[in-house]
């Protein structure tokens, strides 16, 4: 009773939310250990061997601790023809607006950095401008790589963004609410998770975070056999480190976020250390199928993937609108 009183009260105010749980510590310790759970699971099945010679008693499980390492050691070279300011600042002002949606994402009941009854909403806003600001990246790259990776991001942005709007508009619809945490309480109330209310909504959004996130198959903005790296292309060291750890702590906060709306969040947990455990291992089996992608598919081509998004996605988010709507009027809400 005394810890969870100190966890509830002390420990988890608005300022240590974003930075610690769920913000950016457990996210960067996750980071870790999803880059080289991926990296295994990919070797394992296209029969490699994956990372191995750091800490082989440990199957290289601290390899990505290794090139972090590296990466933070490394000259960070900025080149002559960039555009300075925006591209040493791009990187950071991303993180911050991940950052932000961690403020208002509840971790379990009671660890949320700030109450607000439109956080999914406020959440998705903030992760709707780290795009914007991989643009600027690479248009302050000043290099023809990059230029063309952020071209792809805009052109993905625009496709990505209404279908995972949409679906969520389709769960709010749902739930008659904007706030994640009455989301949980109605799932407990009824006793059915999202993900049987609307399996649509819950296929969709999570294609949708998968291509916001720049993962297989929707692995086009970074093309290293066409385009390098993309906007990162002019990176280096801690700064390259930095690019490529956001795509990851975006789909952290994403899984988190589907783990809430769809999968029940922390129930059947209550208290908020065991809530907390209980959401933290349901965003990491979410997170894990998400990268397991990468072993099966293959990158789709630009106009292919808009086609789908467009043509086939968007209008089956609608529907899933409307199947919220039918779901909504028939339980009474």
């Amino acid at each position: 009773m005394v810890f969870e009183l100190l966890l509830e009260k002390i420990l988890i105010p608005p300022v240590l939310a974003p930075l610690i749980y769920p913000g950016l510590g457990v996210a960067l310790a996750t980071v870790l250990i999803i880059l080289w759970l991926e990296r295994k699971l990919t070797a394992r099945v296209q029969m490699r061997i994956g990372p191995y010679y750091v800490a082989r008693r440990l199957h290289g499980a601290i390899q990505l601790l290794a090139d972090g390492t590296r990466f933070f050691f490394q000259e960070v070279i900025v080149p002559a023809r960039v555009d300075v300011i925006p591209f040493l600042l791009a990187p950071a002002l991303a993180l911050a607006a991940i950052a932000a949606a961690f403020t208002v994402i509840p971790g379990g009941p009671g660890l949320q950095g700030f109450y607000t009854p439109y956080s999914l909403l406020v959440a998705l806003a903030a992760l709707a401008v780290s795009p914007l600001l991989l643009v600027l990246m690479g248009w302050a790259s000043n290099n023809k790589f990059a230029i063309i990776g952020s071209a792809r991001e805009a052109l993905l942005n625009a496709s990505y963004e209404p279908l995972l709007f949409t679906t969520a508009l389709a769960m709010a619809i749902l739930y008659g609410t904007l706030d994640l945490n009455q989301m949980v309480a109605y799932q407990a109330d009824l006793g059915i998770i999202g993900l049987i209310l609307n399996p649509l909504a819950a296929i969709l959004f999570f294609i949708a975070m998968v291509a916001a996130t720049d993962r297989i198959p929707f692995d086009i903005v970074m093309g290293e056999q066409e385009i390098v790296h993309g906007p990162f292309t002019e990176y280096t060291g801690i700064g390259y480190g930095l690019v490529m750890a956001l795509d990851y702590i975006k789909l952290y906060a994403l899984a988190m976020m589907y783990s809430i709306i769809f999968l029940g969040g922390w129930l059947p947990a209550t208290t908020p250390l065991l809530a907390a455990i209980v959401l933290y291992v349901k965003t990491f089996i979410v997170m894990t199928v998400a990268v397991f992608l990468r072993t099966v598919y293959g990158r789709l081509r630009l106009d292919t993937a808009l086609n789908i998004l467009w043509s086939k996605l968007i209008p089956l988010a609608l529907v899933s609108v409307a199947l919220s709507t039918v779901v909504s009027y028939t339980l009474g809400w």
